[in-house]
């Protein structure tokens, strides 16, 4: 049985304390933090690291991320710290961005996947980094859904996953951004954005002068430096298809009307408050932050009511957040874009 420790209204403090000690002594716990709720393990037993990907059923070959509360914990983790990470960090920290650095040579190979790199942040989230105080070490901490699924935001997304095959949840209510981190490798001569996230291409230029996007995002022959960049994420149980452009309604209804006729059970995502015929609508802000937001909730709300097929409409622009969107949904969709 999964325990629930509440970290909202009334927080259980005690109950958390318990949480972390048993993640520091090898337990699995799932942890809220700003960005999507993670399956925590103590960094340093490869034990615990190796059950994180038997319990998410996710490949070895895709790394971790490392959480830390403070920059004391940082030494640990890493083996050097380059110049240019400073005023990334001094910004950006504690926040939605992950950085990749030299990996210090104590950290276990199974939280790199066997590279000689390690992915690094420390969330914003206050009760992310309270935990991770009172356990004393570094928390690993993929997302905490099955792998392939869509990321869990709430932590009824993580009990619908994993209840009964963790021992304790902390609910710290719903995810603020709702979007994984973005993930910074400062490994190469200029810094490469391997995953877009909560802290944008344009956010970084201006702090680094120059900043590019990693070709692993667009070719999955690559080897994964960060996760995310490989296999098929956020995928609910339908068929999806992404509508972007001026002409987005227009085209989703003239899909809706071929699947009506199919006898198909239909979802529609909107950024508008229009409305559809027969099939279950939910509408998502046009303000980027609450689409992050809500976008992942939508997903597994339409699982719930069992839909066959969603036609979800999206931004077009690639600017600020709207890349990070646009970088998970399509992957939900599997790449099925249609262009209006």
């Amino acid at each position: 049985m999964t325990e629930i420790i509440k970290m909202t209204g009334e927080p259980d403090f005690e109950a958390l304390s318990e949480a972390a000690s048993a993640l520091a002594g090898g337990s699995l716990v799932a942890i809220p933090t700003e960005t999507v709720y993670g399956l925590g393990a103590n960094a340093f037993i490869p034990e615990s690291v190796n059950e994180i990907f038997k319990v998410k059923g996710r490949p070895q070959d895709n790394p971790l991320i490392v959480h830390i509360d403070n920059l004391d914990m940082l030494s640990s983790v890493v083996s050097e710290v380059p110049k240019r990470a400073i005023p990334v960090m001094e910004k950006f920290w504690p926040g939605p961005l992950t950085l990749i650095m030299k990996k210090n040579p104590l950290l276990p190979s199974e939280v790199t996947a066997g590279l000689d790199t390690v992915a690094v942040r420390m969330p914003s989230s206050k009760v992310a980094r309270l935990f991770i105080t009172l356990a004393g070490v570094p928390v690993v901490a993929p997302s905490a859904n099955i792998s392939g699924r869509p990321s869990p935001t709430k932590y009824e997304h993580v009990l619908e996953d994993f209840d009964g095959k963790i021992p304790y949840i902390i609910d710290g209510g719903a995810s603020e951004i709702g979007l994984e981190s973005t993930v910074l490798d400062l490994t190469s001569d200029t810094p490469v954005i391997l995953r877009p996230g909560g802290v944008s291409y344009e956010e970084l230029k201006e702090v680094l002068g120059h900043v590019k996007y990693d070709e692993g995002l667009i070719n999955e022959s690559v080897k994964p430096k960060s996760p995310g960049m490989k296999y098929k994420h956020y995928a609910p149980k339908a068929e999806m298809f992404i509508f972007e452009g001026e002409s987005a309604s227009k085209k989703i209804e003239e899909m809706l009307s071929q699947l009506n006729a199919e006898g198909k059970k239909t979802g529609v995502i909107t950024m508008s408050d229009r409305k559809f015929d027969s099939c279950h609508v939910l509408s998502l802000s046009c303000e980027p932050y609450a689409y992050a937001a809500g976008m992942f909730d939508a997903l597994r709300q339409f699982d719930a009511l069992g839909v066959d097929v969603i036609l979800a409409e999206t931004f077009k622009e690639t600017d600020g957040l709207k890349a990070a969107i646009k970088n998970r949904i399509y992957k939900s969709a599997g790449g099925k874009v249609i262009l209006c």
